[in-house]
């Protein structure tokens, strides 16, 4: 039995602000995670950063949450959706030693080219900076318990037949060329609680059935309480998305709340199979588990 009671996860960041909201939305994702046992918050976890820091914080503001009680930071990989609002936010955090957890890789050089090559990375310099500001980066590459019963899941196996095809393509640079980048540093998070597991995922890259395979695997846990976070969809056939969805029925999902990247097509074909256990991630969004 574990001693996490509940958790509550608070959307900062989304591509959508919902219907009548004062929230502000921006393309990307950052989540805060909040661990309780009973009564008592025990960690606080701020999964991504969004592009806008202060987009973040303002949200952040209007939920009534401060972001000096932020305990720690999970990175889910490189990309500026995810990673731009960093420094911000690690300023308004104003704390001394605040771990931030990510891939050894994610300071790498990484571009798209289509329809230009781009640097679509985290922005350079920002190790330093935000070491400036006091984080200590805790790089792995590996699973780690970061909080009780909460683990990252290090890198994720691309066992899953059709999804080693990745539905972005982009690159980085070694030994001097432009070589196609498998995003080893796409990392989720995972809470093993007595009701199953709730895997949050930044993007999903790794492709969200591998993910959640591992999180079975790191855990011993098969019981699917709840996914949170982008699939990246946005750009897969529908062939991809019938058969993301098939394994997501078939591992018996408990609760989906998915946004961002995943794409109107593959959120239509959640919501037909889903019902009510389906529900479209917005800025501001509570979500109590």
């Amino acid at each position: 039995m574990t001693n996490i009671s509940h958790v509550r996860v608070y959307v900062l960041a989304d591509d959508y602000a919902g219907y009548s909201s004062h929230f502000i939305a921006q393309h990307g994702a950052s989540y805060l995670i909040e661990l309780y046992e009973e009564s008592d918050i025990i960690c606080r976890i701020l999964f991504d950063t969004a592009i806008y820091g202060d987009i973040v914080i303002k949200n952040m503001d209007l939920l009534g949450k401060k972001t000096e009680e932020v305990d720690l930071i999970v990175l889910s990989h490189c990309h500026y959706d995810h990673t731009g609002g960093l420094i911000e936010i690690l300023k308004a955090i104003n704390k001394r030693g605040i771990p931030i957890i990510a891939h050894p890789s994610i300071f790498r050089p990484h571009f798209v080219l289509e329809p230009k090559m781009q640097h679509v990375g985290m922005p350079e310099g920002f190790k330093r900076e935000a070491e400036e500001y006091g984080c200590t980066w805790v790089l792995v590459n590996r699973p780690i318990k970061i909080a009780k019963n909460t683990m990252v899941t290090g890198e994720v196996e691309r066992e899953v037949e059709f999804e080693k095809t990745p539905t972005l393509k982009l690159y980085t640079v070694k030994n001097g060329e432009l070589v196609p980048d498998e995003m080893l540093d796409d990392m989720s998070l995972v809470i093993d609680t007595d009701e199953g597991i709730i895997v949050i995922s930044g993007c999903s890259h790794a492709g969200i059935i591998n993910i959640v395979y591992k999180a079975m695997k790191i855990t011993g846990n098969d019981n699917i309480k709840a996914i949170i976070g982008g699939l990246h969809l946005i750009d897969a056939k529908e062939e991809r998305i019938k058969k993301t969805v098939d394994y997501l029925v078939k591992l018996n999902v408990k609760k989906l709340f998915v946004g961002h990247c995943t794409g109107l097509k593959a959120e239509c074909e959640l919501l037909r199979r889903f019902s009510s256990k389906f529900k479209k991630l917005y800025t501001g969004m509570e979500i109590i588990l």
